[in-house]
């Protein structure tokens, strides 16, 4: 069973204290967030941000904050170490760039729909048959708008 990242009766320290080389105190303030099983998760944190001001972040925070806080700390660290220079706001930027794309590919993909009906509708000689292919082609789009 764990208690607050540690062994209960186990003397293993967790993975920041680990990675320092420093023992593992009862109140350490970063065994509940970088258990010893999970090393790679405070190296890479450490790697970023640095102990010491992960240390006076997490102080800084109340108890209940701390958590989300860790985690997005992780986050940006993993961020960081694969785009040193734009972190996450380079995943941003690339996810919304793919958004746009995408958006624009439906548009495109919504007209040819749209071109397709008329073009079938136009061939036929029924009186009426465009007022229905309009729409037929605009409840089309509103099925597919965003």
């Amino acid at each position: 069973m764990k208690e607050s990242g540690r062994k209960v009766g186990a003397v293993s320290p967790c993975a920041a204290c680990k990675l320092l080389r420093r023992r593992c105190a009862q109140d350490c303030v970063f065994a509940p967030y970088f258990p010893a099983d999970e090393p790679q998760k405070f190296a890479s944190v450490h790697k970023v941000f640095g102990a010491s001001n992960v240390n006076k972040m997490l102080q800084e925070l109340a108890e209940h904050q701390r958590r989300d806080a860790v985690s997005s700390m992780v986050y940006e660290a993993n961020a960081r170490v694969r785009d040193p220079v734009y972190g996450c706001a380079g995943a941003i930027s690339s996810l919304q760039k793919q958004i746009d794309s995408l958006q624009t590919q439906l548009a495109l993909a919504q007209a040819e729909v749209v071109h397709m009906r008329m073009r079938q509708f136009s061939t036929s000689s029924s009186p009426g048959a465009m007022d229905r292919a309009v729409d037929q082609a605009a409840m089309g789009e509103s099925l597919w708008s965003c």
